[in-house]
């Protein structure tokens, strides 16, 4: 079913009346954003569990890791290491799109050791899925305080 979607995706892109490869491959890379957020979304009230990469539990970056591989997009398992993954568009939001990777260092930390997917973007605010150690997958948004301060980069995975 997958490859038929990716075909007849494919076939549309062929079709467009515009041309270049940079018009075309926002049409995909929408289009996929939508059903990485879309998956990430089902699990929302999922529990935290330290380690966990299952809708029984997830850990910030096993909701991650778990939701980009159901569209066999292969991550690393960390946050810190999902860090050093794809397009560094570092701190502004106004580049910010959805399923972008949100970073965050948490409690003082020195390191990146929070992720979430971006759901909604715009110029001042960035809302984004996540596994909360004390709410479990939730969206929540910049303007909060807590990831305000924390906010360290945004990175693009699709292209």
């Amino acid at each position: 079913m997958k490859k038929i979607l990716y075909l007849l995706a494919f076939t549309v892109v062929l079709a467009s009346c515009k041309s270049g490869s940079a018009a075309s491959s926002r049409i995909s890379s929408n289009s996929l954003a939508d059903k990485i957020v879309n998956s990430a979304s089902k699990h929302i009230g999922a529990p935290y569990k330290t380690a966990g990469k299952t809708p029984s539990g997830y850990d910030c970056s096993g909701l991650v890791y778990s939701t980009f591989g159901e569209f066999d997009i292969q991550l690393p398992r960390t946050s810190y290491s999902q860090s050093k993954t794809g397009k560094s568009l570092g701190q502004n939001s106004n580049k910010a799109a959805k399923g972008d990777l949100i970073f965050f260092k948490t409690n003082n930390s020195s390191r990146v050791n929070h992720v979430g997917i971006v759901t909604d973007a715009t110029n001042d605010e960035i809302k984004f899925i996540h596994a909360s150690t004390s709410r479990g997958v939730i969206i929540s948004s910049t303007k909060e305080s807590y990831y305000e301060k924390s906010f360290t980069q945004v990175n693009r995975i699709l292209e």
